[in-house]
């Protein structure tokens, strides 16, 4: 079993996968590890980087921690992308061992069709489909959110799926029949919870009015009784600069919506003589007034990227009181990144940086929130020729123990996964 060294990292890394393949997770808000800390959920593919094709085909499965890292592969998508993957996650609320993500599915009366999920039981090796994609499942696996990822792949790119006949030109602004959907887990059936229109009406801003619509970062709280979003609009999808954004918690059932955030601000970018190609990669995520990456730390709290008051920083809200906002990492945190709280004590906040635009370096850090201290895990080089659409973010995962670190890496020119051992940093404090 060969470990990786990386100079400018204090702790122990390990390369998950030794053969040809390349393999990645995607997404920062789910973790790769089941229950037991054994199995690391993964995709497997034939190469780094590639403009994606809608009959490209990645393998789904996990690493055997136990069994010398060996891959075992559960399935295949067609139903991926760089960034987020297919959605690959386990259903902890469920029996067993049993995992979901997306595939390319045609079934009569879908609501996206051409997309579905498959669910798949890793003891019995069973496998059954359900007629609709999913975009992050409840922690009690009773149900599960979705969007259309065709209109994502119209606003965003980077987050959907690719399209046949390419992107499409037909989307309406803020449809009444579509929005954020759930889908029992168990049946199937689908309801809609809120519209595009809903979200249009709800504490409406001028810039709406012919600005296109749509919701990303869906996240559900532990309990799997509240929910947050983003929702975002604008009137230049090709410019993510003038992406405008808000935060907002509803119930599982569409009621109770509340707005915690709300970036509105003028967009110069929107005058004619606007280059979009003028503005750099990251640009985007490094916008002050950009809202990123929400995350439940439990319950009522959410961790987010936002300009509260005026002044970008890591915010965390209260739910249930939207005028308590407190900064985390005043002048420590000070770049846009993907954050997670450790799953057995909070005082641990996990995240990371964008490349350097010198450097190429991206930076893993765990704060100490008691303490008030940044501690930096390693300096990770990614490769400048990546675009935004097949780029490699870190993406931070902790395992369920809170002693390990999982990321996606491209620092050795190939994307894989890594395992970072935080236990000498967070088994030395006292809890």
């Amino acid at each position: 079993m060969t470990t990786h060294a990386t100079p400018d990292s204090p702790f122990p890394i390990h390369r998950l996968g030794q053969g040809a393949a390349h393999h990645f997770f995607g997404y920062y808000d789910k973790t790769v590890w089941d229950k037991s800390d054994r199995f690391v959920l993964a995709n497997q593919v034939g190469m780094m980087t590639a403009d994606l094709t809608p009959d490209m085909q990645a393998e789904v499965g996990f690493f055997d921690t136990q069994a010398d890292d060996r891959f075992h592969v559960c399935g295949t998508t067609r139903a991926w992308n760089w960034q987020m993957g297919c959605q690959l996650q386990w259903l902890d609320g469920r029996p067993g061992r049993q995992l979901i993500y997306n595939v390319r599915r045609n079934a009569p009366g879908s609501l996206y069709p051409g997309f579905g999920a498959a669910i798949h039981d890793v003891d019995s090796g069973q496998t059954r489909y359900l007629d609709n994609p999913i975009y992050l499942a409840a922690p009690n696996s009773q149900y599960a959110l979705t969007v259309d990822y065709s209109r994502l792949y119209v606003t965003h790119e980077t987050i959907g799926y690719c399209e046949p006949r390419g992107r499409r030109t037909d989307l309406p602004l803020y449809p009444e029949d579509d929005g954020i959907h759930s889908i029992d887990l168990e049946t199937g059936a689908t309801r809609l919870l809120v519209s595009y229109a809903d979200l249009r009406r709800f504490h409406p801003r001028a810039s709406m009015e012919r600005a296109l619509h749509w919701v990303s970062h869906i996240e559900i709280n532990p309990s799997s009784t509240r929910v947050l979003f983003l929702h975002r609009w604008t009137e230049r999808v090709e410019d993510e600069t003038c992406f405008l954004h808000r935060l907002i918690t509803m119930d599982p059932d569409g009621q109770n919506m509340r707005l915690l955030e709300c970036s509105d601000h003028p967009l110069p970018q929107l005058a004619d003589g606007f280059d979009p190609k003028a503005v750099g990669t990251y640009d985007y995520e490094k916008s002050e007034y950009q809202i990123s990456h929400p995350l439940w730390r439990d319950d009522h709290h959410i961790i987010v990227w936002s300009p509260h008051a005026g002044s970008i920083h890591y915010h965390l809200y209260e739910d249930a009181d939207v005028s308590n906002v407190q900064v985390i990492g005043d002048g420590v945190l000070t770049e846009n990144g993907h954050m997670t709280f450790s799953p057995v004590n909070t005082r641990w906040l996990l995240t990371d940086t964008y490349p350097d635009p010198v450097t190429n370096e991206r930076i893993l850090i765990l704060y100490d929130c008691e303490k008030q201290v940044r501690h930096d895990l390693g300096s990770f080089y990614t490769d400048p020729g990546l675009r935004k659409e097949n780029r490699c973010d870190l993406h931070p995962r902790w395992s369920r123990d809170g002693q390990r670190i999982c990321i996606d890496s491209v620092h050795e020119h190939e994307r894989q996964m890594y395992v970072i051992d935080v236990s000498s940093l967070v088994g030395s404090a006292v809890c």
